[in-house]
């Protein structure tokens, strides 16, 4: 669905893109009513140009997409793809929203890095990260909000454990964003949901069939990814996935609630077996204005003590267990969040905003 070169894009919107990329922008958003708009370091920078009007951003969402992929975002209020550009002689890609507020059409496009991070640059502890892909089977959970950081922490993850070379790798994705290169002897297939596969669970239920020793799945949402992901989790294989939640006994509930009260606690009791790890993502704004946002973990490993709390449902109990989990290798928020204020990368006020307990600061 995305394209390769330039051709019906016009100058003005490459001059957009090119302009986003170039200032460090995460995001391009195009909205009726508004200037183009983009998303630097966490704050909202409008360009210097009139608000665009509905014909101008019709046209604008029409040269980036086919025919075809327009039409059914007509039709259907909403549309998401990968957008390969040329600029400038160089290959950019863009994940893309298209949306309609009211009668009137917008976009929202996600600048992809030119190649994947280093867990330095994202600030990604390299110990979590090694235990996390040592996993021999099992299921891994990358949790946090929107804009967090979770593609890019599994992206750097699965291209981590490819590079050790010998794996299998099936990544399910809605769209694809950043491109794994076959290293190590590894071998990686990507599949985009909407082109290659219909759904998440297809892409797991095929992908058993297909000798994997992992699985990428970009989001857990439905009740049949989650029981897909369960048994592949259950049967020898490590699946990496992500949800949408604020903490780590969120990803607990969030997962066990897709599913009907009636089998919950068989739920409960497989998640105890399969679980390895969930670890919550939280991107705070740097001390220094317009620097890169400042990676915060809350960290759980499925020790013994976890895994009866999930099993009988006492989720409320999970926090505690954080907390008295350090030699285990857990992380508390607080604990992360504190961490980065007392080495000088976030501010009193961002820390205080973040803390479920404040009070910690002071300890």
């Amino acid at each position: 669905m995305g394209r390769s070169s330039s051709e019906r894009v016009s100058d003005e919107t490459l001059a957009w893109l090119r302009a986003a990329v170039e200032g460090g922008a995460s995001d391009i958003h195009l909205v009726a009513g508004y200037p183009a708009t983009f998303r630097l370091h966490d704050e909202l920078v409008s360009l210097d140009e009139p608000p665009l009007d509905e014909g101008r951003l019709r046209a604008v969402l029409q040269e980036l997409c086919s025919d075809e992929a327009f039409a059914r975002f007509l039709a259907e209020k909403n549309l998401d793809f990968a957008l390969e550009l040329d600029l400038d002689g160089r290959r950019q890609r863009f994940r893309v929203n298209y949306f309609f507020s009211g009668d009137l059409p917008g976009a929202c496009l996600r600048i992809i890095p030119h190649s994947i991070p280093s867990l330095e640059w994202a600030g990604f502890p390299q110990d979590l990260a090694e235990r996390l892909i040592s996993q021999r089977d099992g299921l891994v959970l990358i949790t946090g909000v929107t804009g967090s950081g979770k593609t890019t922490t599994l992206a750097i993850l699965i291209d981590r454990l490819a590079r050790r070379g010998g794996y299998r790798i099936i990544t399910i994705e809605e769209p694809i964003e950043y491109l794994f290169t076959g290293s190590g002897g590894s071998i990686v297939t990507q599949r985009e949901v909407g082109r290659d596969v219909p759904s998440f669970a297809d892409g797991l239920k095929y992908g058993l069939r297909q000798d994997p020793d992992v699985f990428l799945v970009g989001e857990i949402r439905d009740r049949q990814t989650a029981q897909l992901a369960l048994s592949a989790a259950e049967t020898g294989h490590l699946v990496f996935s992500t949800l949408h939640t604020r903490d780590a006994k969120g990803a607990i509930s969030r997962f066990t609630d897709l599913f009907p009260q009636s089998v919950q606690g068989e739920i409960r009791a497989q998640l105890a077996l399969s679980l390895r790890a969930v670890v919550c993502q939280h991107l705070l704004p740097n001390r220094e204005p317009g620097a890169k946002r400042q990676l915060a973990l809350e960290v759980l490993f499925n020790t013994s003590p976890i895994a009866a709390a999930i099993r009988t449902g006492r989720i409320e109990q999970i926090d505690n267990h954080i907390i008295t989990g350090r030699a285990d290798g857990m992380v508390t928020l607080n604990e992360s969040v504190k961490r980065l204020w007392q080495e000088g990368r976030i501010s009193w006020e961002t820390a205080l905003h973040h803390m479920t307990d404040p009070a910690l600061l002071h300890g």
